[in-house]
Formats: structure tokens, sequence, C-alpha cells
């Protein structure tokens, strides 16, 4: 099973590369190459996402500090540059971690169903509510794991897959994380903290959730590069600067001791809880502000 999807990594990814390439020749515009700041942004910020730390926050903070991209433009361009550095980093922890199969298949399945299914659904919940339930999970998530790494209460695990009900869990969660990703809530640390939750070892996380992530991104980046809504000079940058990143990261993550991976996780965690608790925060600023134009136009 583990070559049937590496096999088919490799179609989509080439499936890709064509259908991008056809839409810049159509739309004549091969004119507009990347410079050093698009391709270094993108080694830099496909680096951290290798590491597990997620790519779209860091790339979208440094796109409006340098003024790359327009924000309208800002979403296809994350989607449409990080989907072949994302592949990229799936083919090569596919190959280079171990992980149980029957899980690993499980969940990358469940979580492009619950992407496909939630696309109706979850685009109408509360976002703002759900960054703060998200973001509060994570950080009791690293704070349970830093206990755990102090030894000051007991858990951790080393398995490298799950089973009966843990297997159904791991499916369940993974499918509404694929769905989460319609809102924008990435993948990455939520399925870092459910694998450590279910008793797995956290390097078994990688492959899981970049694998998840490569067979959703195509989809969705396709349709940004059809309606041409993203910047193709920085999307470019991101693409070239991000491989090689992804291989300088992938190297130094399958060297690290499993303690450091754990401590790295924590990190990750409270990162993205963060993050999430800010854009909650700022969304929250956002419709106080404009609540008394709506209530002066009735």
């Amino acid at each position: 099973m583990k070559t049937v999807l590496v096999d088919a990594l490799w179609v989509i990814a080439a499936v890709y590369i064509v259908v991008w390439v056809l839409a810049v020749v159509r739309r004549k515009h091969w004119t507009r190459l990347p410079g050093p700041l698009d391709a270094g942004i993108g080694l830099i910020t496909n680096f951290l996402d290798t590491l597990g730390v997620g790519s779209f926050a860091t790339t979208s903070s440094l796109f409006k500090l340098c003024g790359l991209v327009r924000d309208e433009q800002i979403p296809g361009t994350l989607n449409v540059g990080h989907t072949l550095p994302t592949i990229t980093e799936a083919l090569i922890y596919l190959a280079v971690v171990e992980v149980d199969v029957t899980t690993l298949v499980s969940m990358i399945a469940a979580s492009a169903v619950g992407a496909w299914l939630g696309a109706g659904v979850v685009s109408h919940w509360h976002r703002r509510r759900i960054q703060i339930g998200m973001g509060s999970v994570l950080i009791a998530a690293a704070i349970i794991m830093a206990l755990r790494q102090l030894h000051w209460i007991p858990g951790g695990g080393n398995s490298l897959g799950v089973s009966g009900t843990k297997l159904v869990v791991a499916v369940l969660c993974n499918a509404i994380l694929g769905a989460l990703m319609t809102l924008g809530i990435g993948l990455y640390a939520p399925c870092m903290m459910l694998v450590a939750a279910l008793g797995m070892n956290v390097r078994a996380a990688y492959p899981i959730m970049m694998g998840s992530c490569a067979f959703l991104m195509p989809v969705g980046s396709t349709r940004f590069i059809r309606a041409n809504s993203y910047n193709l000079k920085s999307a470019l940058g991101l693409a070239i600067g991000g491989i090689p990143g992804v291989l300088l990261a992938a190297y130094l993550v399958k060297e690290l001791p499993l303690a450091a991976v754990t401590w790295l996780v924590v990190g990750v965690l409270i990162y993205t809880s963060a993050m999430m608790l800010r854009s909650a925060h700022l969304e929250r600023g956002t419709q106080l502000a404009e609540a008394p134009a709506e209530v002066s136009a009735d």
C-alpha cells in the first residue's frame, strides 16, 4: 500500500505540473519569474513546514511584511506555491519513517473524505469559535506532552500504529481535521497531537499529516490556478525554493532523537495555538468594527 501511495503521489504531481504549465502558457504569464526573495521565503517556510511547524502562517506574515502579494491573492498563492514542496515532504517521509500501513492509509483516506464532504458543511461553522476551541486544545496538549517529557506525569508511547477502537478514533478525528482545512485551519499540529494522544511514536505523525495534505492540496490549488486567483511570481518562488528547504529539513529530522522531536512537537503546538488564538482575537476586532456600520445601514 505504501508503494501505491507513492505511485499515486508521483502521478498527482505530474498532472499538477502539467495543469500549472498549461495555465501559465495559455495566459502568457511566463515572463513573471521569481526573484531571490520569493525563493528565499519558499526555502525558509518549507524548511519549517517539514519540521511540522506549518508554512501558511509564516508565509502569509512574510508576504505582508515584504509587500509581495496582495491580500486577496495570498490564499491562492499559498496553496499553489506550497503544493509541490508538500508532495515532496510526503514522498520523503513515506519512504524514511516507519508507520503502520493500515493506520497510514486509513487516516490519509479519512482526511481526503473529510475535506471533500466537509467543504459544504464546515464552511458554515463559526470560524472564530473553532479557532478558540482548537487553540485551547492544542495548548493543553502541549502542556501535557511537556509534563510527560519531564516525567512529571505518566504517558508516552512508541507504537507505529493503532487498531480497534483507537483506529476508529484516529480515522474520525483525521476526517474532521480534513474538513477543518476548508476553514484554513492547518492539519499538522492537531494531527501531531492526535498521534501522540493515541500513544503512537510522534515520528509517525510526519508521513500521516504530510500524506494527508499532499493528497488534498493539488485539488484546491488547481481551482486557484484556473481562476488565476494567485500571484504567479511568488508561487513559483515558493515551489523553487521550497523543495530544497524540504530536503534539508527532512535530513535533519531523520537524524533527530525521539526526545528532540517530541520537544519540537511541543513547540509546534504552542506556536500553532498562539496563531489560532491571535486570529480569533483579530476576527473579533473586525466584527466589532463592522457592527456599527451594519446597525446604521438598518
